[in-house]
């Protein structure tokens, strides 16, 4: 038997409630306000951590590893696996942009000597030159960077050395945690809240878990599909737009066409590097072949591999790729679909709830009893109630 004396506590009032609120959201976002850089890599830590997780609970209950080892185990093979892919891309890749780049100032040298000289239109000199150099001078300084940008690279990895130390500490730290973090996170919802939250939380894990699970998956997929087509028919730098391919499957619906486009520009320009066809004709090769894969990726490999918990109407995917590029930079286009996918649940949940609907109607709706009435400890002593012991 409990003998400690019982506290009376007054319950808050609803305008204190309000107060306490208020103050806790505007700390909140004081400490974001204040601490904006940290937000970007404890994003990417989440996200390391949230991809990995699964890989490290395999090892953990399947070969009974100790979860600690688990980790780092895991991480050392993603260190070895991006280590040999770049030692592998990295001198390929680095060519092809430095043949784009020459092909780029060729193209340039052929559209001044085109238009070089002087032209009459209704009855005015103009010079072709001077129109074209500031489009050529503003072309080449944007060209620049590219040319010699292996000293600046190597100066802001050094820089970014200490952000990447924080962001693999914080993942570790995230997947040991996981469960005693998702725990903390359920008992903050009450007893009778916890079914759809639990539910909610389902369908938001199937929407980032397609997303970036079996999007990793389904990206490798098509850079490889892509480089090999590039390769059969010619595609001015294969490799160089089959990477470019396999992180445009992070953009849904939009971006085949942006790849298509890209590589009619290619094609058009360049033509096939050894087929016999004029590029018009090479043009053409490029279209059709693309949209006979676009077919097979939207009707087969997107369904069996990611699903379509994350499909969404191509105009809202435009308006919410702007929108994150606007708030997140690159990180917040990425994320964009996942997001929106994420809100349109909570969104859906809402709803239904502020008009009395059913919020799953695939499930059948979970009545939980209300607990039973218990003292509290801000309860007078007087209004203990007499405890039921015919209950087991």
């Amino acid at each position: 038997m409990n003998n400690e004396p019982q506290i009376f506590r007054p319950k808050w009032s609803s305008t204190t409630k309000l107060v306490i609120v208020l103050l806790a959201l505007l700390s909140v976002g004081y400490v974001f306000y204040k601490f904006g850089a940290a937000i970007y890599p404890m994003i990417i830590a989440l996200i390391l951590a949230y991809v990995l997780s699964p890989f490290v609970n395999f090892l953990e209950r399947k070969l009974h590893w100790p979860r600690v080892l688990a980790i780092i185990v895991m991480f050392l093979v993603v260190f070895l696996v991006i280590g040999l892919v770049l030692w592998i891309i990295i001198p390929i890749l680095t060519s092809q942009v430095r043949l784009f780049v020459r092909d780029i100032d060729i193209w340039i040298d052929q559209v001044q000597g085109f238009v070089a000289g002087q032209y009459i239109i209704a009855g005015f000199p103009i010079s072709g030159q001077e129109l074209i150099s500031p489009l050529t001078n503003s072309l080449e300084k944007l060209l620049e960077p590219l040319v010699g940008s292996t000293i600046g690279l190597v100066a802001t990895l050094l820089e970014s050395l200490i952000w990447v130390i924080f962001i693999i500490i914080v993942s570790i730290y995230l997947i040991k945690e996981s469960q005693s973090i998702l725990s903390w996170f359920e008992n903050l919802v009450p007893p009778y809240g916890r079914a759809d939250y639990k539910h909610i939380l389902q369908e938001i894990n199937l929407i980032w878990g397609s997303f970036f699970r079996s999007q990793l998956l389904l990206s490798l997929i098509v850079s490889i599909i892509i480089t090999v087509e590039g390769l059969i028919i010619g595609l001015p730098f294969a490799l160089l737009m089959g990477i470019f391919a396999g992180l445009l499957e992070f953009f849904p619906s939009i971006g085949h066409a942006i790849w298509l486009v890209l590589a009619s520009i290619l094609g058009l320009l360049l033509g096939s590097t050894w087929l016999p066809l004029p590029n018009w004709a090479f043009l053409i090769l490029i279209l059709v072949i693309h949209i006979i894969f676009t077919q097979f990726d939207l009707n087969y490999l997107i369904p069996r591999i990611i699903g379509r918990s994350v499909h969404l109407p191509p105009l809202v995917v435009i308006i919410g790729i702007i929108g994150g590029a606007s708030i997140a930079g690159v990180l917040g286009v990425v994320l964009a679909a996942p997001t929106i996918a994420s809100l349109r649940v909570l969104g859906g949940y809402l709803y239904a709830r502020v008009f009395d609907l059913e919020p799953f109607a695939n499930r059948k709706t979970i009545v939980f009893p209300l607990p039973k009435p218990e003292i509290r400890f801000w309860q007078k002593p007087e209004m203990k109630r007499e405890e039921d012991h015919t209950q087991p």
